[in-house]
């Protein structure tokens, strides 16, 4: 049985949402933005940086380590107060978040490499979302309101958390190896809702 589900997503395709639908359905706890103040209370950073950093690359804090990273975030250097706090430190407090919500269970968890740092779990479902980018463009011009360069920006993004994932985890975003399902958007957020049910049943019974 499954009790921890995990959501990868194109910027724009709607897998946020669809993860919140899901985890209403379910009763589950969504590991999601709101996370970000937990976050920032453990590393006693402001909110703004922890946002700012959240599934990216950090330029300020450039070390030997990193010249010759292999993958995985277990090889950062532990943060040291007082030092700055860069997108390595955030990486590692998600990857604590996020095994401390596998462990509990009952858990929808969106983005920040779930999908690889709980890929030894049995009881893990991973899902990737992704849509046309037409369809995304569009959702991005309703949901927030874009206007201007709204295809750059969802392409843009895109890049950041494929350099995200290769970073930390040495893998490749779109290697749909990492997923038991692949969802394309376009049919709907509440029919891949019934989708990702379907199916992770459908698993549980053969695993």
């Amino acid at each position: 049985m499954f009790r921890v589900i995990t959501f990868s997503r194109e910027y724009g395709s709607g897998g946020a949402e669809i993860a919140r639908r899901l985890s209403e359905r379910l009763g589950w706890k969504l590991v999601d933005n709101p996370l970000l103040d937990e976050i920032a209370r453990r590393a006693q950073v402001p909110s703004e940086v922890a946002r700012r950093l959240d599934e990216s690359v950090s330029p300020w804090f450039q070390r030997l380590v990193q010249a010759v990273w292999r993958g995985g975030y277990e090889g950062a250097a532990s943060w040291v107060e007082g030092s700055p706090f860069d997108a390595d430190q955030m990486m590692r407090l998600w990857a604590q978040v996020i095994r401390e919500a596998a462990e509990m269970g009952e858990a929808v968890i969106v983005g920040r490499g779930g999908q690889c740092i709980l890929r030894e779990r049995t009881d893990t479902f991973h899902v990737s979302i992704h849509a046309p980018l037409p369809l995304r463009v569009e959702n991005l011009r309703s949901a927030l309101g874009l206007k201007e360069n709204v295809a750059q920006t969802a392409e843009e993004i895109d890049r950041r958390r494929a350099a995200f994932i290769r970073r930390y985890f040495g893998e490749d975003w779109k290697d749909w190896r990492l997923y038991h399902l692949v969802i394309n958007s376009s049919i709907g957020f509440d029919r891949a809702v019934e989708v990702i049910l379907q199916a992770a049943s459908l698993a549980a019974k053969t695993s």
